[in-house]
């Protein structure tokens, strides 16, 4: 399968080795953590909250790092660290890569907002991204570079692509225009914008289409995305688009037994289940591009030209968001679906359609749009 979209430190476990030396050899990952940095080459440094292997972000910033160290290797050398689930060590966890040999640090989501707006300040000579959240720069953050996605602008061509889906003649479509949504918390604006995305999405589609929205209340409870997704599939969805983090591992289990699609989310997720049989009903994921964001942001580093004490959000016109078109999608979904998709790209891109966005939307606005929408 193909991807055409790009596609002490107690506390924590490093599992990614560094480049050391000029011949790029990697070290054993126990010896990492007391690696000096070589010469004049960059240090950068990845934390993530939770692991690797959630099929979604943190993969995704995964790739990112590998592509700066197959790529960047005469320029830099990295690391990558697991902080796990338990939100107390975050900020520890910062505190000792700050206070090691790292020059760039790497964060994301708003788990470690107020934790970089705390540390950042303490070290001036560090240099730190934060990925999928803003900091607030009144805090002395000029050497915090910030960025968010459009992750409305990649629902909204989801949406396209499920209300060609649900009316097609595709294998597992019935003849229900009804699709669904299976999202996180429905107290998070990142989650509430893929849900106005996608809703709008639909609709420009097809304006009678129903779109089911459930909401798990975890990132992390895949049982219950699960129950959500199989209960829209027993009425009437036979696509649902999940934004669930690791939760929405649930839902592509729910397609796979009840032989309905999935859209998936923040990483190409087909890929992840590349061999297995979940894999043929992931018709497509909404990608925000982490890795390529993190890899553009070391290489415009490389070159002095990184904006920190800035926030900036990337969409479409910038590569950061879209939907994964590999084997599966190009096989399966119809060519003229595929093409409305395109259209629909196009209509953002040259500014004939504007996507709406959950942030700075009042909760009464948001409601009414998801209600209206069932």
């Amino acid at each position: 399968m193909k991807k055409k979209f790009f596609s002490g430190l107690v506390a924590t476990l490093l599992i990614s080795a560094m480049l050391t030396g000029c011949g790029g050899g990697a070290a054993e990952s126990g010896d990492a953590a007391n690696a000096e940095s070589t010469g004049d080459k960059l240090k950068v440094s990845l934390l993530v909250t939770g692991s690797f292997g959630d099929k979604a972000f943190n993969d995704s910033a995964q790739e990112g790092m590998k592509k700066i160290q197959e790529e960047l290797s005469d320029q830099c050398e990295v690391e990558m660290i697991e902080m796990g689930n338990d939100k107390t060590k975050f900020e520890g966890s910062l505190l000792d890569a700050s206070d090691s040999d790292s020059d760039v640090i790497i964060v994301g989501t708003w788990d470690m907002k107020e934790n970089l707006e705390r540390v950042a300040p303490e070290y001036p000579d560090k240099k730190y991204i934060i990925f999928d959240t803003d900091v607030d720069y009144s805090l002395g953050l000029d050497n915090v570079y910030s960025m968010s996605y459009k992750q409305n602008e990649a629902a909204f061509l989801a949406g396209v692509l499920a209300a060609g889906v649900t009316t097609s003649d595709m294998e597992f479509a019935n003849e229900d225009a009804t699709i669904g949504f299976v999202g996180a918390k429905d107290t998070a604006a990142v989650i509430n914008d893929s849900a106005v995305g996608y809703i709008e999405g639909a609709k420009f589609m097809n304006p009678d289409i129903k779109v089911l929205v459930s909401y798990v209340g975890s990132y992390t409870d895949s049982a219950t995305a699960k129950e959500l997704a199989l209960t829209q599939y027993s009425n009437g969805a036979d696509c649902i688009f999940v934004a669930a983090g690791p939760a929405s591992v649930g839902v592509i289990e729910a397609g796979a037994e009840s032989q309905k699609y999935v859209i998936g989310v923040d990483s190409d997720q087909a890929m992840a289940y590349e061999g297995k049989e979940e894999a043929n009903y992931i018709i497509s994921s909404a990608i925000k591009g982490v890795g390529i964001s993190i890899y553009n942001s070391i290489v415009k580093e490389l070159a002095g030209e990184l904006p920190y004490g800035t926030y900036e959000q990337l969409g479409l016109a910038d590569g950061a968001v879209g939907l994964a078109e590999n084997d599966i999608y190009n096989s399966v979904v119809p060519e003229d679906i595929r093409g409305k998709v395109e259209e629909a790209k196009q209509k953002i891109l040259n500014g004939e359609v504007t996507v709406s966005t959950a942030y700075g939307m009042d909760e009464a606005t948001l409601k009414e749009l998801v209600n209206s929408a069932q």
